[in-house]
C-alpha cells in the first residue's frame, strides 16, 4: 500500500507518482517519487509610507528654496571614491531643504466620523 503525507491544501497539486526499487529488506515502506506542481502565493508587504511635503507652498517659495539648495549642495565635499555616500548627501540635503522651509502635508480625514445629522438623529 502506497501513502503519500500531503496536507489537504496541496493534494490537488500532486500529479504524478512512481515507487522506486526499494533494497530487499523486511519492511512494508517503499520509497516514491511524486511530481508536484505549486504555484507560490506573493506576499505584498506594505512600505512604510512617506510623508509628502505641501506642494502648493513648495511652488509659492520656488525661488527662495532653490537658493538654499544650491548653498548647500555647493557646500557638500565631492568625494570620488564612493558614489552611494554622495548620493546619499545630496538626498539628505534636498529632504532636510524642503521640510524646514516648505512643511509637510498633514492627512485630512475623508469623512467626519460623527456628524451634526447623526448626533440629531441620536437625540431623536
Amino acid at each position: 500500500m502506497d501513502y503519500i503525507l500531503a496536507k489537504h491544501r496541496f493534494r490537488n497539486s500532486v500529479k504524478d507518482v512512481q515507487t522506486l526499487l526499494g533494497a530487499d529488506i523486511d519492511s512494508d515502506h517503499k520509497l516514491l517519487i511524486a511530481k508536484v506542481r505549486t504555484r507560490l502565493k506573493k506576499i505584498i508587504r506594505f512600505q512604510k509610507s512617506r510623508s509628502r511635503c505641501d506642494l502648493e507652498k513648495l511652488y509659492a517659495q520656488r525661488q527662495r528654496v532653490q537658493d538654499t539648495l544650491e548653498e548647500k549642495l555647493g557646500a557638500i565635499e565631492c568625494e570620488s571614491g564612493n558614489a552611494e555616500v554622495q548620493w546619499k548627501n545630496i538626498k539628505e540635503c534636498v529632504l532636510n531643504t524642503i521640510s524646514d522651509s516648505v512643511g509637510k502635508v498633514e492627512k485630512r480625514a475623508r469623512k467626519p466620523w460623527i456628524t451634526q445629522e447623526i448626533i440629531s438623529k441620536m437625540d431623536e
